[in-house]
């Protein structure tokens, strides 16, 4: 088991990339708790996860700072420290011009894509030390940008510029922080993206687990600051 005994914090973890982490991460032993927005949907995925390892939620609504500190107080008390932050919780927004782009939908998007990361990352890093790793889900417009992506693709560039500034501050105190684009995968957010697509052509959240795993485990104690590809992992 490469994550036997640690412990990861999985932000939107109860449906999509997220899950599919979860369950990753517990098969390979590590403790896990996902927090997200909607209770039922969190209450459902770890009650189908909790056979395969020790798995709980918290209820929070990120965007909100106050939330944000709250979910790192319960972390605090669950565990004292923490040794995975996997910042994946996002929202699409719109397919849409800029200058069609509704002000209120880019303010969302940006709050939830990029600000909440922000709360949950400063409340967090107390309970990081040497060893620990943060993993921001970025996306592959969010290192080059294409037309009528809006808000969700400025949003992931500024995560991908968090994580280089987030990578040069900690790596003194050896914690690594690495973004992931899982690239196109079979989720609800890829289908509001991409209503005329047939989804079994896409990998599912399972499929792209791997490179989590290696960037949660031991084994990637030496990278810091780079941008992963989830697809050049999925096992042939």
């Amino acid at each position: 088991m490469k994550l036997k005994g640690k412990k990861a914090l999985i932000t939107g973890g109860a449906r999509g990339i997220g899950r599919g982490v979860a369950e990753a991460y517990l098969r390979e032993g590590a403790s896990v708790l996902i927090c997200g927005r909607n209770e039922i949907n969190l209450k459902s995925a770890c009650n189908e996860l909790s056979g395969a390892g020790d798995i709980d939620y918290v209820v929070a609504d990120i965007a909100n700072k106050d939330e944000a500190a709250h979910l790192a107080s319960v972390t605090a008390q669950r565990w004292k420290s923490l040794d995975v932050l996997v910042n994946n919780a996002s929202i699409l927004g719109v397919r849409a011009p800029i200058i069609e782009y509704p002000e209120d939908v880019w303010d969302e998007v940006v709050q939830i894509n990029l600000n909440a990361q922000f709360y949950v990352t400063k409340a967090i890093l107390p309970l990081l030390s040497s060893g620990s790793s943060i993993i921001n889900l970025s996306s592959s417009v969010g290192r080059k940008g294409k037309r009528e992506w809006g808000a969700y693709a400025a949003s992931k560039f500024g995560l991908e510029g968090m994580t280089q500034v987030l990578a040069d501050e900690l790596s003194d105190m050896e914690i690594r922080v690495n973004s992931v684009n899982p690239g196109g995968t079979r989720t609800d957010m890829r289908a509001d993206a991409y209503p005329d697509e047939d989804p079994e052509t896409l990998p599912t959240p399972e499929d792209i687990s791997p490179v989590f795993v290696y960037l949660a485990s031991d084994e990637s104690a030496d990278d810091n600051g780079k941008e992963f590809n989830a697809r050049d992992w999925i096992r042939k």
